[in-house]
């Protein structure tokens, strides 16, 4: 049995600027690809995530959506909500109760479109230097160092250092990668957070 049409609570004239607005947009910015690993159920979102929303027959609410840097975001309708922390689920949620003033039993779509946010920096002599997506919490050093192919034969193993900013502040987190490989010293052996930086000498 086909759904019955929804009205739009949105005028008419609105629904064309929207659109108009968004085509252009989406014309001139091309909008990158997830990464090519599966985004994990429990993926929380961060600063600089972008996410796609749209609530079924309201097509003036379809919108690409950044997460701002104090973890927010605005929304047609919903106004302003915390969204950093939150999952895909739970974010989709909390959309749906703050249409739901405006629109009966709303249906919110939100699907990840790219996470900048939640990344990792490898540098130096490793086989694959570059940044990678921080799709869980509990990436640890060496696993980071497998996503970027290894070390190449010249590293120096005993002096890889994490970088990490915290409050502002930047400090260096010695990881011996041969003490590791020799079951010794496993502590060095951290939880990566977004921002880290591994610089492979």
């Amino acid at each position: 049995m086909p759904l019955p049409k929804r009205r739009s609570v949105l005028p008419s004239w609105m629904h064309g600027l929207t659109l108009a607005v968004l085509v252009s947009f989406m014309a001139s910015v091309a909008v990158p690809a997830l990464a090519e690993r599966a985004v994990p159920e429990g993926y929380r979102l961060q600063a600089g995530d972008i996410v796609a929303v749209s609530v079924w027959q309201e097509p003036g609410l379809e919108q690409l959506v950044l997460v701002r840097p104090d973890g927010g975001i605005s929304f047609p309708l919903a106004g302003d909500l915390e969204a950093a922390g939150l999952t895909i689920g739970e974010l989709t949620q909390a959309l749906k109760d703050k249409l739901k003033k405006y629109i009966s039993d709303p249906v919110v779509t939100v699907t990840l479109q790219e996470i900048p946010g939640n990344r990792i920096y490898i540098l130096g002599r490793v086989n694959k230097p570059g940044d990678f997506p921080l799709v869980t919490r509990d990436v640890t050093v060496m696993q980071a160092l497998a996503m970027a192919g290894g070390l190449t034969p010249f590293a120096d193993e005993k002096h890889i250092k994490v970088l990490r900013t915290e409050n502002g502040t930047q400090r260096s987190i010695p990881f011996n990668y041969k003490d590791i490989r020799r079951g010794r010293s496993l502590e060095q052996n951290i939880a990566l957070e977004a921002g880290d930086v591994i610089v492979v000498p």
